[in-house]
Formats: structure tokens, C-alpha cells, sequence
């Protein structure tokens, strides 16, 4: 939830307490349902707050979801600052010789962008580029679906995805994009490379230009009658991919 003196609205647990942690975003006021507060849950949560000296406030269940604008708060909300995101020039002056990147190009749907993003911090994603326009944006949504891992991440919010994937291969990355009919493979490529993942929207998949602009283009093998995973499934599936063969012992 947004209101209009460009504060975000955290609500669920993970995405507060995760935020905390963080230590990115500017907590303004933290809200705590009374049904919760002696609870662990809630005991850690307020000794976050008071670590960061952010102000707690407990109400009842039904003032929690009026404040929240969710039936999803879980007994847990917060008045924060916007999602700090990530300067791609930031981004690109960290790369090095392992890095690995995920370009979600296009994904509008929130619960996608989330469940990618949760998968992307626990594969070892340095940083992830969605468009500014047509994609979901970081909401409060998307870091509770997250689990909070939205609020660890770094996340570029890009005009032109375009330019900056030809700023990545100035820098050496391969961009690989994930496509339904490509002909290589997912688990014949080789991922052990510094690398940039596109993985397309749900219904459209990657854009045309985009797509002209990858190094390679990986397919999922698959069985039975259903068109194809979803973004977020085949995002988890190739992100795993480049997880494993770039970890000792899982080769």
C-alpha cells in the first residue's frame, strides 16, 4: 500500500522484519496487532525496532487492516520510505569475473516478480533490472511475496533494458535468455560465466529487441500438454541451473 505523501505501507512479517535487517529503507512507524505482540514474532520485532529506534505501535487486528490496506498483514505493518532502488552505473562499476545478473523483462503480474526475486537472492543473484514502465514496480506486495528478500536485493529500475544489456556485454557478460523454442537446452548450456538471465513476461515472454540482443537463448525441457512454466517457475529452474554448476560439489 501507497499513500500519498510518498510512503510505502510494509505489511506481513518477513518484509518488515527483513527491511529491518536491511537497514535500507527509512521506518518512519512500526504497527504490531496486540494478538501478537508477546508472541517470539513479535518480541523480535520489537527489539528491531528498538535497535533501529523506530517507534511501535500496537492496535487491534481490524485497525491493522485499515491501516495496511490487507487481510495478509499477519498481525505486522510499517510506515517506511519508497523502495531505496539500485543506480544501474552503481551496479555495473561492482561486476566482476562471476557475476551473475537477472533482467526480468516485463513481469506485471506481483506474486511472479516476488517469488523471482526470492529465488534470486537465495541463488546468489548480485543485482536484478525490471523496466521502469510495464512491469511491476517494487510494491509492498512484491517484497511480502518476497519474503522480504526485496528488501536485500539490489534492484535497477531501467528506462531502456536494451542499452543497458549492451553495457553489460561491454562488460564482459553473457546475456542468455530463456525461450520456449530455443534449441539449447537449459542444463547443456554453460552458465559457470559471468552472466546476465532474461527471463520474459508471462504471456509474451522476452521482448523481440531484447530477445535480437541475447548471447544465448536456453529452453526448459519439459513433458505433457501445458504450454510452459510460469515466469517465476522458470525463472527458479534456470537460476538453480547456474546455482549448481557454479558450486563445488554439485557440478
Amino acid at each position: 500500500m501507497k499513500n500519498k505523501s510518498n510512503t510505502d505501507i510494509l505489511f506481513g512479517p518477513h518484509s518488515v522484519i527483513e527491511a529491518l535487517k536491511a537497514n535500507r529503507r527509512d521506518f518512519r512507524t512500526i504497527f504490531i496487532s496486540k494478538d501478537i505482540a508477546s508472541s517470539e514474532r513479535g518480541l523480535t520485532i520489537r527489539e528491531l525496532a528498538e535497535e533501529r529506534r523506530v517507534p511501535l505501535k500496537e492496535m487491534s487486528s481490524v485497525n491493522l487492516k485499515q491501516k495496511t490496506g490487507s487481510d495478509l498483514h499477519q498481525g505486522v505493518g510499517a510506515e517506511v520510505g519508497p523502495y531505496p532502488a539500485a543506480d544501474i552505473h552503481k551496479v555495473l562499476a561492482t561486476l566482476h569475473s562471476a557475476s551473475f545478473l537477472l533482467i526480468a523483462d516485463g513481469i506485471q503480474d506481483p506474486q511472479n516478480l516476488g517469488a523471482l526475486l526470492r529465488t534470486a537472492l537465495c541463488a546468489g543473484v548480485d543485482a536484478v533490472i525490471i523496466p521502469r514502465n510495464r512491469a511491476a514496480p517494487p510494491t509492498p506486495t512484491v517484497s511480502r511475496t518476497s519474503a522480504g528478500a526485496l528488501e536485500h536485493l539490489q534492484l535497477v529500475r531501467a528506462t531502456n533494458i536494451t542499452d543497458i544489456i549492451k553495457d553489460l556485454k561491454k562488460n564482459n557478460l553473457w546475456i542468455i535468455g530463456t525461450d520456449l523454442s530455443a534449441g539449447t537446452p537449459v542444463f547443456s548450456a554453460d552458465l559457470n560465466v559471468p552472466l546476465a538471465l532474461i527471463i520474459g513476461s508471462e504471456g509474451k515472454g522476452i521482448r523481440p529487441l531484447v530477445k535480437k540482443n541475447c548471447d544465448l537463448l536456453i529452453s526448459i525441457p519439459q513433458r505433457g500438454s501445458l504450454g510452459s512454466l510460469n515466469a517465476s517457475a522458470a525463472g527458479a529452474v534456470v537460476m538453480y541451473e547456474v546455482f549448481r554448476q557454479r558450486t563445488p560439489g554439485f557440478e
